[in-house]
């Protein structure tokens, strides 16, 4: 299936030009910079909670297996 796209461009008879293409892709790429950085920082706090819930879950889990591998010494007098 063809399709046409009406194109408006600065060129002559309306055709799209260099500087056209240059400017729309500036115009995007500054779109997805900003989001880009708006989103690092939500990024970062994630992913320092997961690490930290990541580093609560083993402590807990190897206090619990010390727990129960640890030896009860009773020292008696005679």
């Amino acid at each position: 299936m063809a399709s046409t796209v009406a194109s408006q461009g600065t060129g002559d008879g309306g055709k799209i030009t260099r500087a056209d293409l240059e400017a729309k892709l500036r115009e995007v790429q500054g779109g997805v910079t900003d989001q880009a950085e708006s989103a690092k920082g939500t990024l970062a706090a994630a992913g320092g909670v997961i690490a930290f819930l990541l580093l609560l879950i083993v402590f807990v889990l190897g206090r619990r297996a010390g727990k129960q591998r640890s030896t009860i010494v009773e020292i008696r007098r005679v």
